[in-house]
């Protein structure tokens, strides 16, 4: 393998890796003030709260295109296990991201008959937030693989483990929606939003403690990553730059702060993502595959990358603009739709 092939996978690894992080934090603040829905009981209420991500939530699901292809053409004999291992919480995401998104549009022209929609945009975030967790917790308990083919049974992934990884996205993903309202929202959502952040806060970051200590006595291989000089020198970092996040979301929260709570519920999502990163890279299916061994054609993989170097900036340029232009808290009574 030459050099510059090595590095080919490096590049597009980091891409999909980038891809995924944006889908996270972005349709995550989404997905979680779905998940919150039902605890807001006012009409009024359920308005400004889907009206606070009316301008954004179609374009955040873009990561998530992003990521499938980036997956799908730089690293096909990974897609081609990871898609068969997973099949069925794959296709409830899908689908609960239908029903989510379809309740989103039909709400606000069935009313006042809506409530079907209600129900259909608050389960749709949740088993999209849960599907998704499932999804993670599956590729992080090593997929049966023999052969480089999935050689284990359709319901393999159902474990302890997956539906902790679960209850911990549907958590992160309601703390990041309260934070969400918390920033763009006034009133007695916002206050309400202010009620439900700090259990939602300590929920996570119990799920975090668990995943964290679960991965580690579970995966030899994790506590080796963890646990060996020089490692542990400098891998300690990160939980303690979570701990920090943790600790100034939690004193924004209690102070009323806007901006603070939501970038800090944001950077602990990057930082246990970073953690995930370092325990299971250069895997891309742990342990069966790395990302050189999963990586598509030199030849489709500059394709790809070129394609990406354009598409990415224009994405990112698109996505600024809407915030830009959408910015600042709404009052009660204002929206989009």
């Amino acid at each position: 393998m030459s050099e510059a092939a090595g590095a080919l996978p490096v590049a597009l690894f980091l891409i999909l890796g980038f891809a995924v992080a944006m889908y996270v934090v972005l349709d995550g603040f989404d997905l979680g003030i779905g998940i919150l829905f039902p605890l807001f009981r006012d009409e009024q209420q359920r308005d400004l709260v889907m009206n606070s991500v009316a301008p954004f939530w179609d374009g955040n699901e873009t990561w998530l295109v992003l990521g499938g292809v980036t997956l799908w053409a730089a690293f096909p004999k990974a897609f081609a296990i990871i898609l068969p291992a997973l099949y069925l919480p794959v296709l409830v995401l899908l689908l609960a991201l239908i029903f989510r998104g379809v309740a989103f549009e039909f709400r606000w022209v069935a009313k006042p008959r809506h409530r079907v929609w209600d129900a259909s945009f608050a389960v749709g975030s949740a088993l999209a937030a849960f599907a998704q967790g499932l999804v993670l917790g599956g590729i992080l308990q090593e997929i049966p693989v023999q052969n480089q083919d999935f050689a284990g049974t359709p319901m393999w992934w159902l474990s302890p483990f997956a539906i902790v990884c679960g209850l911990g996205l549907v958590t992160g993903y309601a703390l990041l929606g309260a934070t969400w309202l918390m920033l763009r929202t006034t009133g007695p959502v916002e206050a309400r939003a202010r009620q439900l952040g700090p259990p939602l806060l300590v929920a996570l970051l119990v799920f975090i403690a668990i995943v964290s200590v679960w991965t580690p006595l579970a995966f030899e291989r994790v506590a080796r990553r963890w646990f060996t000089l020089p490692n542990v020198l400098f891998l300690w970092l990160l939980p303690a730059a979570s701990a920090l996040c943790a600790w100034g979301c939690w004193r924004a929260m209690r102070r009323g702060q806007a901006v603070l709570p939501f970038a800090c519920a944001v950077a602990i999502f990057l930082l246990a993502f970073a953690g995930l990163l370092v325990s299971n890279v250069p895997y891309l299916v742990p342990p069966a595959m790395t990302i050189w061994q999963a990586a598509s054609a030199p030849a489709t993989q500059r394709f790809y990358l070129v394609g990406a170097a354009i598409l990415i900036p224009l994405i990112l340029g698109y996505m600024g603009l809407v915030f830009w232009f959408f910015r600042g808290k709404l009052e009660p009574g204002q929206g989009y739709h």
